[in-house]
């Protein structure tokens, strides 16, 4: 499967908002995007064109496809997933986006980025209710239990990263004891308590399969 491999700030500025593809390094005011404002490619010194629906549906949809790092044909299921759930399909999609084992160790604070927590579920550091699973498109399950392997624990980025836990936490519908590198999917998220997504207009990626 074909992933991208270039400079992920190159992304952010593509899309002209910080997607956090690196983390809390993204925080930085040295990050790229605060300096270089235009589009990758583009002379600054040109104004933009009035975008068309389609290309602002577009936009919309790369934005989220790229925070939750994910290629085109992946994402697409996904969607095709939520759209046949009872509700509202822009809401099922962000459902099953936080649901994925990749993203749910990246909010636990086992890793800096989702990029880094999908190497760790790759490499077979993470359990799930104690049997290892190595796919990041695994869907957690409310009451799922989610830790670092015993053997694991040691690793240096995994402490790094759940320093982030003192100064921030974790969202309101997940549970962590960072002493036994353990946490809990307690509930599946409502929309509105995605505050760090606020921004994406999910209604727009409906439209944007719709078409």
């Amino acid at each position: 499967m074909a992933r991208y491999t270039g400079p992920v700030c190159r992304l952010c500025r593509t899309e002209q908002k910080k997607l956090m593809l690196k983390g809390d390094r993204c925080k930085s005011d040295k990050c790229p995007i605060q300096k270089k404002h235009a589009p990758p490619g583009k002379d600054p010194k040109i104004r933009p064109g009035k975008r068309s629906d389609y290309g602002t549906q577009l936009r919309e949809k790369q934005k989220l496809k790229r925070i939750y790092g994910m290629q085109e044909k992946q994402f697409h299921l996904f969607f095709e997933r939520a759209l046949r759930m009872t509700g509202i399909t822009g809401e099922n999609l962000f459902e099953l986006l936080e649901r994925r084992l990749d993203n749910v160790v990246y909010r636990l604070r086992f890793a800096s980025s989702r990029s880094q927590a999908r190497q760790l579920v790759l490499h077979g550091h993470i359990l799930v209710n104690d049997k290892r699973i190595n796919v990041p498109s695994y869907l957690i399950k409310p009451e799922d239990t989610i830790k670092i392997k015993e053997s694991s624990k040691n690793l240096i980025v995994v402490k790094e990263a759940l320093k982030e836990y003192g100064k921030s936490g974790v969202m309101p519908w997940l549970q962590l004891d960072p002493d036994a590198m353990s946490g809990k999917y307690v509930a599946v998220p409502r929309r509105n308590d995605i505050t760090d997504l606020a921004d994406i207009k999910e209604q727009m990626i409906v439209e944007y399969y719709s078409k």
